[in-house]
């Protein structure tokens, strides 16, 4: 009988969850991590936030180089920094970009077909049809309001930082996440948020010698929000592992 060389299925959070990860707070902190895309107004108190911001902060960095900075908005300072970025977005957005390339210039698969199929299920359970260019912008536009959630970050980086010390503010963001659900919160990484540089720097005392990396909006989800029902399938182990054991 010839080999079944079919690839094994994708994995969903809830199976990944059931699998892997039950009875371990820290692995069901990483595993049912999700983007949320709207968040109740309730607030995050600052002792909560620097909590987050210091446990985060044992993340790795090559020679302890520390290479991430962030800043926090809230309350006023955060409203006026979305209600800025939003109007940009929706009348001049093509007067902005970002100053590093964050997706591959040239897409082909299967990251392609991955990033597809997010965007078209995000639209789909919104009930946004496909040639619905205005309503897209519109959804696209939530970002700049941290998705209402009461808290917002943007993350950068001094400019002269090589790609080792993007991994390690990559760890960083992912540490705030994880340490962020431990306290019952979520979280959604933004690099839309990149976009749109030089209009953050209106509000927030970002030099010239950094770059803006992404944002991250932080607060308690909506459980009752239909955009939250959106799942994403992780490849299987398998599909991305070798292990070499001879």
């Amino acid at each position: 009988m010839a080999n079944d060389l079919s690839p094994p299925p994708p994995l969903s959070r809830q199976e990944i969850l059931d699998r892997h990860a039950r009875g371990n707070p820290v692995l069901e902190a990483i595993a049912g991590r999700t983007s949320v895309r709207a968040f109740l107004p309730t607030p995050v108190d600052r002792a909560t936030i620097e909590r987050i911001l210091a446990v985060a902060s044992r993340a790795a960095s090559g020679s302890n180089t520390q290479p991430w900075k962030i800043h926090v908005v809230t309350g006023a300072a955060r409203d006026r920094l979305t209600a800025d970025v939003l109007h940009a977005h929706m009348h001049e957005e093509d007067q902005h970009v970002r100053e590093y390339e964050y997706y591959m210039v040239n897409w082909r698969d299967p990251y392609l077909a991955r990033r597809r199929k997010v965007g078209w299920g995000l639209y789909g359970i919104l009930g946004i049809g496909r040639h619905e260019k205005e309503r897209m912008h519109e959804q696209r536009g939530r970002n700049y309001l941290f998705f209402d959630a009461p808290v917002g970050m943007i993350l950068t980086i001094d400019r002269d930082m090589e790609q080792g010390s993007w991994i390690d503010l990559g760890i960083f963001l992912a540490n705030v996440m994880t340490a962020a659900r431990g306290l019952g919160l979520e979280t959604c990484a933004q690099a839309a948020f990149a976009n749109f540089h030089r209009v953050l720097r209106r509000h927030l005392p970002i030099p010239d010698d950094q770059i803006v990396v992404c944002g991250l909006a932080l607060g308690h989800a909506d459980p009752d929000a239909i955009v939250n029902r959106l799942e994403t399938e992780r490849e299987p182990v398998a599909a991305f592992a070798r292990f070499h054991e001879e």
